[in-house]
């Protein structure tokens, strides 16, 4: 099957569009399952990648954007945002909640409603790479503008 004929790429493609008619989706040959991966298909820093993790934070789902090169902190996520509990969602919650599977979850496109955290690391650089949809599939875009389409509130969230 031709990855741009998956409904997950399409949902994420309709969002992306609506935003900003410039911005496509990159068809990758090599999976961009993690963010090691997705830097070494696309020639730039690991940081620059977009990890798109969904918790479960007390009696709901949030969507963390964090740079690859980063790792969530629980602790700051509780502290910033006033939560008791703060869990990583199982991948049947991920895939219920976004529609998307783990390694192709894009920050756009959601089946349901999710508030989004930005965390603040991205902001260094100029270009950012999110999944579309597919481990093969992401698409560019700068900090301002991912901040705009997810709605994301900037947060100082990793370690």
């Amino acid at each position: 099957m031709i990855l741009s004929d998956k409904e997950p790429v399409k949902r994420a493609e309709k969002s992306l569009k609506k935003f900003n008619s410039e911005i496509n989706v990159i068809y990758l040959k090599n999976s961009a399952r993690t963010a090691i991966e997705a830097a070494s298909s696309l020639g730039c820093e690991v940081g620059a990648i977009v990890k798109s993790l969904l918790f479960k934070t007390d009696n709901t789902y949030s969507l963390f954007l964090v740079a690859g090169d980063k790792k969530v902190s629980l602790n700051k996520i509780k502290k910033t945002l006033n939560l008791k509990n703060v869990c990583m969602a199982t991948a049947e919650e991920v895939k219920k909640v976004t529609g998307y599977t783990i390694g192709g979850v894009s920050p756009v496109g959601h089946l349901n409603k999710i508030d989004t955290f930005v965390d603040i690391s991205l902001e260094r650089f100029n270009e950012l790479y999110a999944a579309a949809g597919h481990p093969n599939c992401v698409f560019k875009i700068n900090f301002i503008n991912l901040q705009k389409i997810t709605n994301g509130q900037t947060k100082d969230l990793t370690e």
